[in-house]
């Protein structure tokens, strides 16, 4: 390629600088941060009602609804969270107790505080036990007592979402552009660099 050709391409080139795109980035990494933020928080909420719900007995199934919908749509809405995480992390305590109490009602005469004895006895060996280590200490000690418990389905009060990876929101947009704006600046950069070689 000749220099008057490569003369008349650096005309249009020097026009697009590369700090526009960067500027571009930054300020959609400065849209995207808060809204990845504001998609936390909703989470936050969404599971702070699923909790009211069960507690209250309320409408647990729609609250997990909600909070199944808004994790699956939106980055940054992992319900687990730090190394000492509990997995699956919604164990819903209260509806395991109602089911339980419900089992309770199936003993019959005579064995209805089989129950009480072994939850009171597994809550006091350790009083910070999630709910299926309670399940099977619970399971174990009427066990040994010679009654046989029907396990109570983990999908009745253990639940566990993946955030979505991308979502097509303000987050997730902001984040595209924000990549977009830092490539260009990059290969613009670049590209303005050699053609000012080229045509010295």
């Amino acid at each position: 390629m000749n220099k008057p050709i490569l003369r008349q391409l650096w005309q249009y080139i020097h026009k697009v600088h590369p700090w526009y795109f960067l500027l571009v980035a930054l300020v959609s990494l400065a849209i995207a941060i808060p809204a990845l933020r504001k998609n936390n928080e909703q989470m936050v909420q969404l599971r702070e009602a699923v909790y009211t719900a069960d507690r209250d007995n309320g409408d647990v199934e729609a609250a997990i609804r909600a909070l199944r919908e808004h994790v699956y749509g939106h980055m940054n809405t992992s319900l687990t969270t730090g190394p000492n995480a509990v997995h699956p992390p919604i164990q819903l305590k209260y509806s395991y107790e109602r089911a339980q109490a419900t089992q309770q009602q199936q003993l019959g005469p005579g064995r209805s505080n089989l129950y009480h004895e072994a939850q009171a006895s597994c809550e006091a060996e350790n009083p910070n036990m999630t709910a299926p280590d309670l399940v099977a200490c619970v399971e174990a000690y009427t066990a040994a007592r010679g009654v046989q418990l029907g396990t109570i389905p983990d999908a009745l009060y253990k639940f566990d979402f993946t955030s979505a990876k991308w979502s097509p929101d303000v987050a997730g947009w902001s984040l595209v552009v924000a990549v977009l704006g830092g490539v260009l600046f990059f290969v613009t950069a670049i590209y303005r660099w050699i053609l000012k070689q080229l045509i010295k």
